[in-house]
């Protein structure tokens, strides 16, 4: 196994430093990704390059959205040679020190998708809780299945070859609907699915890019598409349980 760690960022100029920082313990390669950041975030990310050897900058000049960041950021170390990549956010709200419980997962089960299972505290806002409720509740209908633990979470682990052969097939929602949309589909594609609980921290001040009115349009027509999908996989679906 030849794992690396995978960062979208745009605009996470205050809490990617100590994000990076957390890092080091596990001297894993680093990339991230950077989605058309302002110019004080890209002077962060060049401090950081050149303060860290293990780390890569990638930039996108112009905004195209997570999904979109992750999916050049896949390409990029599949094409280097890397087997796996550890997805986790920008903004402070994972806990690195659940890396290594991930990886050990992937070296047990080395074609599976690990996801993180978000262990929520007292700061988690409402709507957030509910609004991952709901989506759990549709992706085990789309997938007859629930195995993925939670949709949403952006701490996870990629087997490098499956996801990359599903892109090259499918295009994936390149905004907030990626993690949902590519969940799903990797489990369709036989893809077995790992579940990993960890804590997600709500700094009071944390920076969201969710769009409420616009982002849950969006995860709206994708969970139709997939509940549409998942009618013309019945027989296969059944055959997995």
């Amino acid at each position: 196994m030849n794992p690396c760690v995978l960062i979208p960022i745009y605009n996470h100029k205050d809490t990617i430093a100590a994000v990076v920082a957390n890092l080091a313990p596990y001297r894993l390669p680093c990339i991230i990704v950077d989605d058309g950041s302002d110019t004080s975030t890209q002077q962060v990310l060049a401090h950081i390059a050149a303060r860290y050897t293990w780390v890569q900058v990638l930039r996108l000049e112009q905004n195209s959205g997570k999904g979109q960041a992750l999916c050049t950021g896949f390409s990029h170390t599949y094409d280097k040679g890397y087997s796996h990549a550890i997805q986790i956010d920008a903004d402070g709200q994972h806990d690195t020190q659940d890396i290594e419980r991930f990886l050990a997962e992937a070296r047990a089960h080395p074609t599976a998708l690990v996801l993180g299972k978000p262990i929520f505290g007292a700061d988690v806002p409402l709507a957030r809780y509910f609004g991952r409720k709901i989506s759990q509740w549709l992706v085990w209908g789309e997938t007859l299945s629930c195995a993925i633990g939670d949709p949403l979470f952006g701490f996870r682990m990629y087997p490098l070859a499956a996801t990359v052969a599903l892109l090259k097939q499918h295009r994936i929602g390149a905004r907030m609907d990626f993690e949902p949309d590519i969940a799903v589909r990797l489990y369709w594609a036989g893809v077995a699915i790992r579940n990993v609980e960890t804590r997600v921290f709500y700094p009071a001040e944390g920076l969201s890019h969710f769009r409420m009115l616009r982002d849950n349009v969006r995860i709206s027509w994708l969970h139709t598409r997939l509940l549409a999908g998942m009618l013309i996989r019945i027989p296969q679906l059944l055959r997995r349980q």
